[in-house]
């Protein structure tokens, strides 16, 4: 199979999960938004992922693991000039009451703000917002897992879906109640894992981009639509010319 570009117009599904592939009937990839936003948070830009099945690992429904692993094979430092993508006007893309946002950056680096709110009591209404950087991600977002509401499981196992599912990899919710014997790794863990997907999903625009991410209820459909819209007009974005102070080094894992 040829590679697949990790790129926001390579995704062609998003219902689930950022799916990449080539078109609607080539080879999938699926699940690769954790994994894109380890890469992020690691600071790697260049880098060849071999998969050996339908979709990069889940491991504990966070992008922990991976990070442990980037860890461990080292970082080298490239000649290459790290691509920086400045937004430059704000875009916006809604769907119902959700809605996610881009706007020109107010100090280097992305800036992510993001709020959910769920009718099970136990998730509700919570909000997170943070400069992003390697030292944060690693110790604020990268453990936060992705969670589930006990009904949809259900429903998704009837339809022959998302049978590896348990509380092994996700975190599993019914009304009040988590049902994870160990609990939650972070009191506001589902809207940091919301926070890690953003990163990975952004991470797909082919550089690391330098502005301000607003999301409410927001999706992987809705974080791809948006990028979508970003790249649709040049006047929305331009990249740092190598050699200024935001084209910083790439680094590849070792």
């Amino acid at each position: 199979m040829p590679p697949v570009t990790a790129r926001y117009d390579t995704v062609v599904d998003t219902q689930l999960s950022t799916v990449l592939g080539h078109g609607s009937q080539g080879a999938r990839i699926a699940t690769v938004e954790h994994l894109m936003a380890a890469l992020a948070g690691c600071g790697i830009d260049n880098v060849l992922v071999e998969v050996d099945g339908p979709e990069i690992p889940v491991f504990d429904g966070s992008a922990a693991e991976f990070v442990f692993l980037l860890e461990c094979a080292g970082i080298r430092q490239q000649e290459a000039r790290r691509q920086h993508i400045h937004v430059t006007r704000p875009i916006r893309v809604e769907e119902g009451d959700a809605f996610a946002e881009l706007s020109p950056a107010t100090q280097p680096g992305l800036a992510i703000d993001i709020s959910i709110d769920f009718p099970a009591a136990a998730i509700g209404q919570q909000r997170y917002a943070t400069q992003v950087d390697s030292h944060l991600f690693r110790q604020h977002l990268s453990r936060a897992r992705t969670f589930v509401l006990q009904p949809e499981i259900e429903h998704l196992h009837a339809i022959g879906l998302a049978r590896g599912g348990s509380l092994d990899n996700a975190v599993v919710v019914n009304g009040d109640s988590v049902l994870n014997p160990a609990g939650l790794r972070h009191p506001d863990e589902f809207v940091r894992h919301k926070v890690l997907d953003a990163i990975g999903d952004l991470y797909l625009a082919g550089g690391l981009i330098e502005g301000r991410f607003r999301g409410h209820k927001s999706g992987h459909t809705l974080n791809n639509s948006l990028l979508r819209k970003l790249f649709a007009d040049k006047a929305n974005w331009h990249v740092a010319p190598a050699g200024t102070p935001a084209g910083q080094p790439c680094t590849q894992a070792a």
